[in-house]
């Protein structure tokens, strides 16, 4: 591009560049070894001389803010674990350094090596003794003090938002924490992580409008996966009794805060348990995520706070159904009038359907929890077992935090003959271009080889994420999350 249309601040920032490789040097950097986290240079121990310095101090990161006057010039330079102030003197860095730091901008990448103390006035340094230029920023960076304002374009630029928002790269680094601590609870309690398609011939394990792809060697059309769910179960059927996943999954539905087409699952199946197993798991793993965060188990939510001390309540879905409706889930004459006093319609529908309508309207929000709502009707849950003793009852549980649903699981239905039933129930009600459109033969014929009873769970994990982080979009917790696009993306 020419320099005649470019924004005049970027045309004097393509000038620095210019003159930075008259120098001789290469503006885009070189490999830069040995250098220290700002972190562990800041908890660097000072001898007790105020004027004393710690030598051989060496760093790397972006200049954040700048100022200074004469042959004496302060940076801020900061990296992924923090800030610290740089001094450059002409008289320490000689006249190649100095006329080097002339063509600083805010936003450049630079290597400092020097020494460590403090000034005058007791700030925590580096002394600068040489300098190493690692990349030029040709674009104005945002404001030092207020950083990347606008929720929108902090979720269309993150790599802007990431360094000069410090609050929104650490919300990041903990999701990545939340992770990382879910799969080592996972692997003490002997699970083992695998791998299932993203496309799959049939989109199963959820009721949800998949998306649609086209493999043309085989003229097969293919829908990204809506779930993690059958896969693993037929990996019990052969014999992996601890297995996990944590992956993508895609639904094309709606955007919301709390919703974005693709998103992130852990799904965990154990062989021989149920679900009261998979609720002990479950409080092991969030309470994992926390200790791997903060270890704060009371935690901020906007103007609120979540007390995640386990044990989490356990409370039944009837029950609660009859706290906040006022009426029997039972009653089928009642949960029909209580439906269109609300305004629902209740016309051609089940009494089931009808009755979970009326929970998500008047329930769900009410739910501040953490608190494991179990024993769903049976009616609305075709992968779950039965209640011994009551088949109205499916032997099922959602967490739910603050009115959002966070974890889901089931003991696992391993009859292949009611499967089979129920599958083919659920299809008669089912359009074409939503999800279970198709019987999962191969599923069922899995089954029939004999999967053991267990118990399986699955976590949204960016949902899980902005309630340990306060984050009241789902954008803030997904690096680069699904947007319209503008002209020039």
């Amino acid at each position: 591009m020419a320099d005649d249309v470019l924004d005049p601040l970027e045309a004097a920032r393509m000038e620095k560049l210019r003159r930075i490789e008259a120098m001789g040097l290469d503006p885009w950097g070189q490999r830069f070894d040995d250098h220290r986290a700002i972190s562990d240079v800041r908890a660097i121990a000072l001898p007790d001389d105020p004027e004393a310095k710690v030598a051989g101090v060496r760093i790397a990161g972006r200049i954040m803010l700048r100022r200074g006057q004469g042959k004496v010039n302060f940076l801020q330079v900061s990296d992924w674990t923090g800030q610290i102030q740089v001094f450059i003197g002409k008289n320490q860095v000689g006249e190649a350094g100095w006329n080097l730091a002339a063509e600083f901008d805010l936003g450049d990448l630079i290597g400092v090596d020097g020494s460590l103390g403090r000034t005058k006035t007791g700030e925590l340094t580096v002394f600068a003794e040489s300098l190493t230029f690692l990349g030029k920023c040709l674009l104005t960076p945002p404001e030092k003090w207020h950083g990347l304002t606008d929720v929108e374009k902090r979720s269309r630029q993150r790599y802007v938002d990431l360094f000069s928002n410090p609050e929104s790269l650490q919300a990041f680094v903990a999701r990545t924490k939340v992770i990382a601590a879910f799969r080592k609870v996972l692997g003490e309690r002997g699970f083992v992580e695998v791998e299932t398609p993203t496309m799959q011939p049939i989109a199963g394990g959820a009721a949800a409008r998949p998306f649609t792809t086209h493999h043309n060697t085989l003229d097969l059309q293919l829908y990204l996966r809506i779930a993690l769910e059958l896969h693993l179960k037929r990996l019990l059927v052969g014999g992996m009794e601890r297995v996990f996943e944590i992956g993508r999954v895609f639904r094309n539905e709606g955007i919301s805060p709390k919703h974005n087409p693709e998103f992130t699952m852990l799904e965990a199946y154990q062989a021989y348990s149920d679900y009261r197993g998979m609720m002990d798991l479950t409080e092991a793993l969030i309470c994992g995520a926390i200790d791997a965060i903060d270890g704060n188990y009371t935690r901020p939510w906007g103007e609120s706070v979540v007390d995640f001390t386990p044990p989490w309540p356990r409370k039944t879905y009837a029950d609660l159904f009859r706290e906040h409706s006022g009426v029997d889930i039972t009653d089928r004459d009642a949960v029909k009038a209580k439906a269109e006093a609300i305004g629902f319609e209740t016309t051609g529908k089940d009494h089931e359907v009808i009755a979970s309508e009326i929970f998500e309207e008047l329930v769900e929000d009410a739910l501040v929890g953490p608190v494991f709502v179990i024993d769903y009707p049976a009616a609305i849950c075709p992968l779950t077992k039965r209640k011994a003793g009551d088949p109205a009852i499916a032997e099922r549980f959602e967490l739910f935090v603050q009115g959002m649903e966070v974890a889901n699981a089931y003991t696992e239905l391993n009859d292949p003959i009611l499967q089979e039933d129920l599958f083919s129930r659920q299809l008669a009600g089912q359009k074409a271009e939503d999800s279970m459109a198709k019987m999962d033969n191969d599923f069922v014929r899995a089954l029939k080889y004999a999967m053991p009873p267990a118990g399986g769970l699955g976590v949204g994990l960016d949902r899980l994420c902005m309630l340990l982080l306060n984050k009241s979009n789902i954008r803030d917790v997904i690096l680069f999350p699904l947007l319209r696009p503008q002209p020039g993306d």
